[in-house]
């Protein structure tokens, strides 16, 4: 079984011998619902792609102590997927990003699209964005991930047909398309980004916009997939075409 991952602000300077400490929330979480105690293993990770593994040599109500007995760089996985997500309403914003996070996505990009249910304005926005991101930290480390997935600043389709333009493949999911997905040339490096419509579908000009941009429109299958569960389908077929399913 693998190890279970801590987060830390930083492993600048840490060195196999060094003593490493929590605090905070994280060592709460570790302590006092997880149960850690001395003599066990774990990994830290710096969220950046170095990790250090180690055995807790003491814990306290809101600290752990780790030393350190390996310490490793990771390369960021290629190609790099980003899953500009439009804002579904609920909950099931943070269900697609956990389980976007779990797959590998490197970014969610929260899209405020013309047929989004729910809007975020003010203070609304302030708090559902933290609740994205708090998600996508929680799953990057369910998921073992030496990188945590980041969640960027809601976008406009605009802002959404510049990620397109730049992307080396981009596909926005359209029930109506009648290019296969599985037809695509999957690149093996650079950066997929994969466009999720809101419950409401994706207008004609959305589609437009992004198909000018660069993006292919594409269809999954003849059912039709929430919103909250469409990009995760996307990616896995895509990273099932990759290296790093291979």
């Amino acid at each position: 079984m693998s190890l279970p991952v801590h987060l830390v602000p930083s492993l600048d300077g840490v060195a196999v011998g060094v003593e490493v400490t929590v605090d905070g929330d994280e060592a709460h979480h570790a302590v006092a619902v997880r149960r850690l105690r001395a003599g066990e293993q774990v990994v830290l990770t710096d969220g950046l792609g170095t990790t250090a593994r180690g055995v807790v040599v003491s814990t306290g109500k809101r600290v752990f102590t780790v030393a350190v007995e390996e310490l490793a760089r990771h390369e960021r996985p290629a190609p790099e997927v980003v899953v500009v997500q439009a804002i579904p309403k609920g909950d099931r914003g943070e269900l697609a990003v956990e389980v976007l996070t779990e797959v590998g996505v490197a970014e969610i990009v929260p899209w405020a699209a013309s047929r989004s249910v729910a809007v975020w304005k003010g203070e609304r926005a302030a708090k559902s964005l933290a609740r994205w991101r708090a998600t996508a930290r929680e799953a990057s480390k369910q998921a073992r991930r030496p990188y945590v997935a980041t969640v960027a600043e809601l976008a406009s389709t605009d802002e959404v047909a510049g990620l397109v333009a730049d992307a080396d493949l981009a596909v926005v999911l359209h029930e109506e398309a009648t290019a296969s997905l599985a037809a695509l040339d999957v690149p093996a490096s650079g950066r997929i980004v994969v466009v999720v419509g809101p419950e409401g579908g994706l207008t004609d000009d959305e589609v437009a916009a992004l198909v000018a941009a660069g993006a292919v429109s594409v269809r999954l299958g003849a059912e039709v997939l929430r919103t909250s569960t469409a990009g995760v389908a996307a990616v896995s077929a895509l990273l099932s075409r990759t290296a790093r399913w291979g």
